[in-house]
Formats: C-alpha cells, structure tokens, sequence
C-alpha cells in the first residue's frame, strides 16, 4: 500500500490585506480617514443686522424723525450693508441647507437693491421724464404691495418658531401694508391720509428693526461669549417648546 503524502497546510492569507500580483497580498495599509468637514458659523445673525440697520434708518426718514422726509441717506445702506452683504448672508444660508433663511435673507436683499435703484436719479425711474411722467405712486404701491404678500408667506412660515421671529415678520409685513397704502392715497390726493399712513407704516418698521438685531443677538449669544441668554420664546407646539417640555418633565420626575 502506497504511503500518502501529507498535504502542506494552507497558509492563512491576511484578511486586512490588499489584493497584489499572481494572487499574492501586499502588505496591509493604513485604514482610510476621511476628511473632516469645515463647520460653518450661522450667517442669519448677519443678515438680521444688514436688515435691521438699514430698515431702521428708513423707517426713521418714514416717521419723519427730526423733520427728516428724503429718504437718499438709505440708498448706499441698501446698495452696500442691507442688499449685498444681506444677499451674501442668504447665499451662506443656502450653503447651510437652511431653505427659510436663504431665501429670506436673499429676497430683503434683492428688496434693498431694486429699492436703491429706484431712489438713484440715473435710473430715471422716479423723475418727471420718465416712464411714469413723475406718477409713481401707484407703480410703487403695487411694488411694496407684492413685498407685503411675500413676507405674509414667510410669516406662515414662522408659526412654528419663536415669538420674536413671529413678530419680527408680523411688524414687517404690516410695515409693507401701510406703506403700500400710503402710495395709494398719494395717487388718489389724499395727502393727510397718506402722511398718517406713512409714519405708521415707519413705526411698524422701526419695530421691525428692532426685533430683528433682538433675534440676531440671540443668534451670536452663546457660553463663549456672554454671560446670558436672551429667551426667543419658542412656541410650545414647536420642536424646540417640546423638547424644553420634555426636559422639564424628565426633571420633576428625577
């Protein structure tokens, strides 16, 4: 009877190695790490202040502050401070993936260019040789008119939120309605109604400015920079009321 010859045992091949040549392993590699992703600061605290700058600079020419009726100190706010750098902070929040933000800070943005150009003299927009002989009122009530319906839009959108981001877009838009209204009793003749109209429409936006520098200090606010906290008041139907309920909940039992 023939011997049998013992088979060699199989060399155990390296789980952790890489496939090499003639069915070979290279020797193992270093696992792969990925990259780690750059955070990004919180651009509405930015676009809060362009917007609450400028609408308060406006709002005080509206309400006639000082006798002071010429809006033409707005323009280079809205060019530089409320248009671009307020676009540039919607785009950031695009960045961000905040679809609310991006498209608010964007739009009140592109409101202050197109609100600088109207006042510029070399638009020609507003003068007496132009498109509209000097009768404005109307096609800029019908402008600040379609400003009204967006922001009643983005007040919708708030409902489940805060109550200083509520009534930051709830001042704004009646601030929209009443200015709107205001050009409508210019065109009809009414000039009393429509002073009356339009310090109360600047009053709204006063209002409006500051709520908006109120929700970007509590943007910027936090343990590295301050000693407290200002309260937003979140709903109690929104994530945020829930989750603080919770919490309380959870306290009162322990």
């Amino acid at each position: 009877m023939a011997s049998e010859q013992a088979n060699p045992p199989a060399l155990e091949k390296e789980t952790n190695g890489v496939n090499g040549v003639n069915g070979h392993y290279a020797a193992p590699q270093a696992p792969w790490k990925p990259f780690e992703h750059r955070k990004l600061a919180n651009p509405a605290p930015l676009g809060l202040s362009a917007f609450a700058l400028t609408t308060f600079v406006l709002s005080a020419v509206n309400m006639h502050a000082r006798d002071v009726s010429a809006p033409n100190i707005v323009v280079p706010l809205a060019f530089g401070y409320g248009g671009l750098v307020q676009l540039l902070a919607g785009m950031w929040e695009m960045a961000c993936g905040n679809t609310f933000g991006a498209t608010a800070f964007s739009s009140y943005g592109g409101f202050w260019i197109a609100y600088a150009i109207l006042l510029t003299p070399n638009w020609g927009i507003t003068a007496a040789t132009g498109p509209y002989a000097g009768n404005v009122a109307s096609p800029i009530g019908f402008f600040l008119m379609g400003w009204f319906i967006f922001t009643t839009l983005l007040l919708l959108c708030t409902l489940r939120s805060s109550l200083m981001l509520f009534l930051l877009f709830f001042t704004l838009d009646l601030a929209f309605l009443f200015l709107a209204s205001e050009q409508f009793a210019n065109d009809l003749g009414n000039k009393t109604a429509a002073l009356a109209l339009q310090k109360t429409g600047g009053l709204f936006g006063f209002l409006a400015a500051f709520l908006a520098w109120y929700n970007a200090l509590a943007g910027m606010q936090d343990d590295s920079n301050s000693f407290f906290q200002v309260p937003v008041f979140h709903f109690p139907w929104s994530d945020q009321g829930k989750a603080a309920r919770g919490a309380k909940s959870e306290r009162a039992q322990a």
